[in-house]
């Protein structure tokens, strides 16, 4: 999936139970299926909408990267209800980086973590 500028990129994050755990499906503005990756070719917005399934009040509490200082992503920032999830990437570091949704819930304390999606910066320089 390619981000144009000035436009943003909406991706939803599906999170259902199967046998008691979650399982993460990503599917894009028309409802087909994704990795939950994107390339990125010029400055732009990916939003990322939580949609839960699994009736444990899940929310975004953050996003963690192995490599949070290569400038891949240059900002996140969390919706005050915990549904959004939003990555600013200016383009200008060519790359690839990994990063997992970080979840609370209703039921314990603990978290959860997503299957990793990846950000590849292309620059057209």
């Amino acid at each position: 999936m390619t981000v144009p500028q000035g436009s943003a990129q909406f991706i939803k994050v599906n999170v259902t139970l199967e046998n008691g755990e979650p399982v993460f499906i990503y599917t894009d503005a028309n409802g087909q299926q994704c990795p939950g990756d994107v390339t990125i070719t010029q400055a732009g917005t990916v939003t990322y909408l939580l949609n839960d399934q699994t009736d444990k009040g899940l929310k975004f509490v953050g996003v963690g990267f192995v490599t949070p200082f290569d400038e891949i992503v240059d900002a996140v920032t969390i919706s005050s209800d915990g549904m959004l999830v939003q990555l600013v990437d200016l383009d200008r570091t060519p790359g690839t980086t990994k990063f997992q949704f970080v979840l609370s819930n209703t039921t314990n304390t603990l978290l959860i973590l997503s299957p990793d999606p990846e950000v590849i910066n292309h620059p057209k320089n």
